[in-house]
């Protein structure tokens, strides 16, 4: 077997690695300075719901990571009881959508005891994302130290470790966001930020449990993103206007949207999720599809990055293109669509069991054997 490819997993218990602290300038992020309050208040993990009864982003653990920027400088991190903002009304990310974020999980095993044993995937890519992100916000200090937020994360982290539920389809949820605090009403760059991090203990995104077979109503009436706009960022703004489409097709009797772009109903994403479908060719040979990075209405998802190195390591031919719906019927009407999933920090791997398009239901077989090898895999490694 081909070695598995480069997905770093980091363990908690190990130092990031340190630049001496000479070289690090007033403006940069930097957990040297690192001040934490921890919290008195027991009753908050205390009254904290039964771990089966955990739904997805509803429950907080005790603290969180604050660092802001302002008079051209990040200033001291701050790790401190979990609690509401206090923002000026004029705040420019209430106005205008300057705001950001990821996410990630903390993983601990039934055997797990102690911080050691606490895994994080792949962090450093979604630091990178977020600094992406921030960029294409026009936002301030882009220039902090991916190492030093990353060992801030991993600081708060440790602190609320007890939040972290064990076993399989349980984790704890890492929100890192950066908002604009600008109290500004021109429509200007902001020059006032905070990057926060909260933690949330969860079970399955969907409640049907993990690893369900979903449906999708795919609609060109609504477009996620758009070759040069923010799909290939993680902003806010990307996210609020999927609302109404989202409660139509659940209203309908779907999961999901699949998103659709341009006039031949090219396929991009589904939901919230990068999307991959398993197809043969003429020849026999499986391929897998996935739409591509360079167009820039697609989100460089974790997972995504993932699971095209699996496939490779695998022996599976990649093929990144947008396929098109007019594609994806003609294959699934000669039994040539043999598996369909989307991918994603919250649900891993989702099979997809249906798509209906312009009243026309396409039924795609699940769970197929790729969807469960890299589900089992990633899950695995995780």
């Amino acid at each position: 077997k081909a070695p598995t490819p480069c997905i770093m997993l980091l363990s908690l218990a190990s130092k990031s690695p340190r630049l001496p602290l000479f070289s690090f300038r007033t403006r940069r992020i930097s957990s040297s300075t690192l001040t934490i309050t921890p919290t008195t208040d027991e009753s908050r993990f205390a009254s904290r719901p039964k771990q089966e009864d955990l739904k997805f982003g509803t429950t907080f653990s005790d603290h969180m990571l604050c660092v802001e920027y302002k008079n051209g400088a990040w200033q001291e991190a701050h790790i401190r009881p979990y609690a509401n903002l206090e923002l000026s009304p004029a705040a420019s990310s209430l106005h205008y959508g300057l705001s950001c974020f990821e996410g990630m999980k903390a993983y601990q095993s039934d055997t797990d005891d102690n911080s050691a044993d606490v895994r994080l995937f792949r962090p450093e890519k979604n630091i990178h994302r977020l600094k992406a992100s921030m960029e294409r916000l026009q936002m301030p200090g882009t220039d902090f130290d991916t190492t030093e937020l990353l060992e801030l994360l991993k600081r708060l982290v440790r602190l609320d470790q007890r939040w972290i539920p064990k076993g399989n389809g349980y984790s704890l949820y890492i929100r890192p966001t950066v908002i604009a605090t600008h109290p500004y009403l021109g429509l200007a760059a902001p020059a006032e930020l905070l990057l926060y991090i909260i933690t949330s203990p969860v079970g399955p995104y969907y409640a049907t449990g993990s690893f369900q077979p979903i449906s999708l109503l795919a609609t060109s009436s609504y477009v996620r993103a758009w070759p040069g706009g923010t799909g290939c960022n993680k902003v806010g703004g990307n996210y609020a206007p999927t609302m109404k489409p989202q409660a139509e097709a659940v209203k309908k009797g779907f999961s999901q949207v699949l998103w659709l772009f341009g006039e031949n109903d090219e396929v991009t994403e589904v939901g919230g999720m990068n999307i991959f479908f398993v197809m043969e060719q003429e020849n026999g040979e499986e391929v897998l599809v996935t739409p591509p990075l360079d167009r820039g209405d697609i989100l460089p998802g974790v997972t995504r990055d993932s699971i095209v190195a699996l496939a490779k390591r695998d022996g599976l031919t990649v093929e990144e293109r947008f396929p098109t719906m007019a594609e994806i019927k003609e294959a699934a009407d000669g039994n040539r669509l043999k598996e369909a999933f989307g991918t994603g920090t919250a649900a891993v791997v989702t099979p997809i069991e249906g798509i209906q398009f312009q009243g026309s239901n396409i039924r795609i077989p699940a769970t197929g054997e790729w969807t469960q090898r890299f589900w089992d895999e990633l899950t695995g490694i995780q």
